[in-house]
């Protein structure tokens, strides 16, 4: 059987997960044998899978162990599309901040603890934050501090803050931290009215000013493991909780939230759009698996797609946009339906170490159908990005492609053309179909009622 190593599961030694024929594994090692069966035994595991907080597993045979050091092999239940915190809406954020906290008092209860908060161990599973690395706990020893305070703060505090007093769109600074924001970077960046906020002083500005205090001091180790009783990390827990819960975000007043509000489609061509892409998801084949919506708004066309069973990426550059969008599926409980923020001109890139711990957009593809509705004119005119680009992009991304086509002489492109020379020779329907005809066969053309928009379903020639 064929073996690979997960690339990103290589800073625990209490095991690692990999792939054995595309079947995701994770191996434990004897060391982590003591706080594996107290998880299990403890009742912890169950309470939590059965609660939808903790990812579920399965234990398979220790033959398919990697090294002989492996204690158990678990098979754990698979995430339909890995996301990673800079792509989380504000509430995404918020809600994976609040089952981070609300797994570690069940912990405690059962006498274990995490032993890290990192925000990627949190995956989003029926529209509700799941954690999925099982060996993050570990069993808590009596005035034993909480080692993964800081890295919480970092991970899921400090970018609440920031999106929630200072901008949303502070929240990209997680893609270039991926341990974490620097407190002292967040604390400098906050105004000076979060100072007189108990919650954000405590475990912002105060505890990042300690950190730079004692930074390269061996003594604060010392100083900071001394003994916290379990009444007093639960004060701590509950402060947290309080903090991260009394932040809050409007989303309003961005350039797309509202945008099926002001655009120039009738209620007639509406209707008649959202049966033409039902019509053509419907003639795709294979039934998809995995389709991702580019530029979503606010998911109105992917749940489209999610209402046939195809577990729906929708991706959106408008932060507004994205947490209407995760609101109605956590409201509606949707469990096909993942809403990401994500500029397709600056996608998501691979990070991390040797560039290979979190993926690219690209890299965690291809869909089996990328909808591109009322997007190909922003990109080709908004962002200058010439047809032939755009075709050879979504050809390396997905297997079928539904893509609008939306002419000069729709409102929405005049829109755009109001303030800039007319550079777009080539931007015409012939100029559309001949970039994309090399790479895609067009199984269907379907004029959009009472516009001049067509709508094509493509398959990829090559992929």
């Amino acid at each position: 059987m064929s073996l690979s190593l997960d690339p990103a599961s290589f800073r625990d030694p209490s095991g690692f997960v990999f792939y054995r024929e595309e079947i995701l594994l994770r191996q434990v090692q004897r060391r982590y044998s003591s706080h594996y069966d107290h998880l299990m035994s403890s009742g912890l595991y169950g309470a939590l899978a059965e609660a939808g907080m903790l990812i579920p597993h399965t234990e398979d045979p220790l033959r398919y162990a990697v090294t002989e050091d492996a204690y158990r092999i678990l098979r754990p239940e698979r995430i339909p599309f890995v996301s990673y915190p800079y792509e989380w809406s504000f509430s995404q954020l918020q809600d994976a901040a609040l089952a981070t906290l609300q797994i570690q008092q069940e912990a405690l209860k059962a006498g274990m603890t995490l032993k890290d908060a990192s925000a990627y161990n949190i995956q989003f599973k029926s529209s509700r934050p799941v954690l999925i690395d099982t060996l993050s706990f570990e069993i808590y020893e009596e005035g034993q501090p909480w080692t993964a305070y800081s890295q919480f703060c970092r991970h899921f505090l400090a970018p609440l803050a920031l999106m929630s007093k200072v901008d949303i769109r502070l929240s990209l600074l997680l893609r270039a931290n991926i341990e974490g924001i620097p407190l002292d970077l967040a604390s400098r960046l906050l105004s000076r009215s979060t100072w007189l906020n108990p919650g954000l002083l405590t475990h912002i500005h105060l505890h990042g000013a300690a950190q730079k205090r004692y930074e390269g001091d061996a003594s604060e180790k010392t100083r900071s493991a001394g003994g916290v009783s379990r009444m007093a990390m639960r004060g701590i827990l509950d402060s947290l909780e309080t903090a991260v819960k009394r932040l809050a975000w409007n989303p309003a007043g961005t350039t797309w939230a509202d945008y099926y509000e002001h655009t120039n489609y009738s209620d007639r061509a509406m209707g008649a759009k959202k049966s033409s892409v039902s019509e053509l998801l419907d003639r795709v084949t294979p039934r998809p698996g995995l389709v991702w919506d580019l530029g979503a708004n606010t998911g109105v066309f992917s749940r489209l797609a999610s209402e046939q069973g195809a577990f729906t990426v929708a991706w959106d550059i408008d932060p507004a946009a994205v947490e209407k969008n995760y609101r109605e599926c956590r409201d509606s409980k949707d469990t096909m339906l993942l809403p990401l923020v994500g500029d397709l001109t600056n996608p998501s890139p691979d990070l991390g170490w040797a560039l290979r711990e979190r993926r690219s957009v690209s890299a965690r593809g291809p869909a089996d159908v990328v909808m591109a509705l009322a997007l190909v004119h922003h990109l080709a005119i908004g962002n200058n990005v010439p047809l032939t680009m755009v075709a050879e992009f979504f050809a390396t991304i997905c297997k079928w492609a539904i893509v609008e086509f939306v002419p000069k002489s729709d409102s929405q492109v005049k829109r755009l053309l109001a303030t800039r020379e007319d550079i777009f020779d080539g931007y015409t329907l012939e100029g559309f179909e001949a970039a994309f005809y090399p790479l895609f066969e067009v199984v269907q053309s379907t004029p959009v009622a009472d516009s001049d928009r067509v709508l094509y379903l493509m398959r990829a020639r090559v992929n």
